[in-house]
């Protein structure tokens, strides 16, 4: 899968979602909401802050109710609730670093699953329409980054700041507790620049951007079973000036995204398929890549059922438009 990934020269779009549901918490009203709005009724201000921050860790820890769910249709029309209550509930208690998480990483997965696929689905048919689903997945995710830099914030006051005048030195007083908040953050900053082509102001933060997800890597390569080097299978494809060759470093990260994911994951197989083999115009990889990633069983791991069901789905789609994004008309 893949973005047009930050650069005018990349044709591929941001991934996301490859790890959509598990790690946030998206859940409908717990006991938690009766509290909440019994407090609101009949008590003061700090009683309410207290039952705003109970409800606020009970969503931002929640189970995996939306990840194993084996109905994407269902999931996109219930997230947008729990993402809304989430910022409700912002408003009260700014400052809660769960809920700063929850939706930083929420509105991501949502833009990207059901907001960015639908808008790549529709290019051929309505390209207007299309482009209005990118404008509104820009907006998600813009919304995204700008939660992830609120708990950033939260956590090491004045790194806002600092970020924006060096962000290499900005990010080493991150610590391993911050890798879920850098790696989020980071993700929906490069979604937000792959469909934000025609702003420079947007393609400027890709600096700052690299610092925050190069710093996650640094701390925890392994975080949830190798979702920073999926993502960076697409992104070492559009980095300007990395080091040695492009190919070579999406490789590298490929293979240690299957062997920490101990290949249950469809992401990183549709990863590597459209942001390489497209560029490389190698067909036959591309459509065996594709076809592993639909040969993978999707119910074999609750918790991964619905980011494997989003992948396939793209993977499926990119299997379609095979004879589009290849020239040969034969194999290579």
């Amino acid at each position: 899968m893949m973005d047009e990934m930050l650069s005018s020269q990349s044709e591929t779009p941001v991934a996301p979602a490859t790890h959509f549901g598990r790690r946030r918490p998206l859940p409908g009203f717990s006991r938690w909401g009766t509290v909440v709005l019994l407090c609101a009724l009949t008590a003061g201000c700090s009683v309410k802050r207290m039952a705003v921050n109970k409800l606020g860790d009970a969503l931002a820890s929640g189970g995996t109710t939306f990840a194993s769910d084996d109905d994407p249709e269902l999931v996109k029309a219930a997230v947008p609730f729990s993402l809304k209550l989430m910022e409700s509930l912002l408003a009260e208690s700014p400052r809660h670093q769960g809920l700063l998480f929850a939706s930083a990483s929420g509105f991501t997965q949502y833009a990207y699953a059901f907001v960015q696929q639908d808008a790549d689905e529709t290019e051929d048919k309505d390209a207007a329409a299309a482009d209005a689903l990118r404008t509104r997945a820009r907006r998600l995710y813009v919304r995204a980054r700008d939660y992830g830099l609120r708990g950033l914030e939260v956590a090491h006051r004045g790194f806002g700041d600092a970020l924006s005048k060096n962000p290499r030195a900005a990010v080493r007083v991150m610590k391993n507790e911050d890798v879920r908040l850098l790696y989020w953050t980071a993700v929906s900053w490069a979604a937000a620049i792959s469909v934000s082509k025609d702003s420079p102001e947007m393609i400027a933060g890709r600096s700052s951007m690299e610092a925050l997800i190069d710093r996650a890597l640094e701390l925890d390569e392994a975080f949830d079973q190798g979702a920073i080097h999926s993502f960076l299978i697409t992104y070492e494809m559009a980095r300007v000036g990395g080091p040695g060759d492009a190919e070579a470093r999406a490789r590298q990260h490929f293979a240690r995204a299957l062997e920490l994911s101990q290949g249950q994951q469809a992401g990183p197989l549709v990863s590597l398929a459209e942001a390489v083999c497209v560029e490389k115009q190698n067909k036959a990889e591309f459509r065996s890549l594709l076809e592993r990633a639909l040969a993978v069983n999707a119910d074999a791991v609750p918790e991964l059922r619905l980011v494997n069901r989003v992948m396939q789905r793209r993977a499926k789609w990119l299997l379609s438009r095979t004879e589009d994004l290849f020239f040969e008309a034969k194999e290579r």
